[in-house]
């Protein structure tokens, strides 16, 4: 499914740069306010690589946006593969850095309240797994593509 602009070009999230599109979702989901945050949200870390939790206070709707762009460009994405790409190099220690994954439980979380809000839903194939977009989740982000293009 595609949106379409007023002049006949086709708009779609891949059309979109990520940041300009990231930033305009995560402010439709928070005015929406479909999304729960959790009262643990304030003082989590987003990995073990972290010293500190973001300072951003909207920085979950920031991530939800983030899962919801990368499920849209690549199906099939799981949480171990979003827990790959949030992740970040460890530097808290003399040794050599090292990488690390990212927090699972924000991204299980956070995948798990797009799925009740109907965008995002687990892949059929039971050897691969995964979540995959819905067409409601595909119209809404294609939606605000086209909000970003105007």
């Amino acid at each position: 499914m595609e949106a379409v602009l007023a002049g006949g070009d086709i708009t779609t999230v891949k059309d979109v740069p990520a940041e300009k599109f990231i930033k305009a979702f995560a402010q439709h989901m928070k005015n929406q306010d479909k999304i729960d945050i959790p009262k643990w949200a304030e003082y989590v870390k987003t990995g073990t690589m972290k010293e500190l939790a973001p300072y951003d206070r909207d920085w979950m709707y920031v991530r939800a946006a983030s899962i919801m762009r990368k499920i849209y460009v690549r199906q099939g994405t799981g949480v171990g593969g979003l827990r790959k790409t949030y992740g970040d190099r460890n530097r808290k220690s003399t040794c050599k850095q090292h990488f690390t994954k990212a927090s699972g439980k924000i991204i299980r979380h956070l995948v798990q309240q797009l799925e009740e809000l109907g965008w995002v839903e687990q892949m059929e194939d039971s050897k691969k797994g995964g979540r995959k977009m819905t067409r409601d989740g595909q119209r809404e982000c294609d939606t605000v593509a086209v909000q970003c293009m105007a």
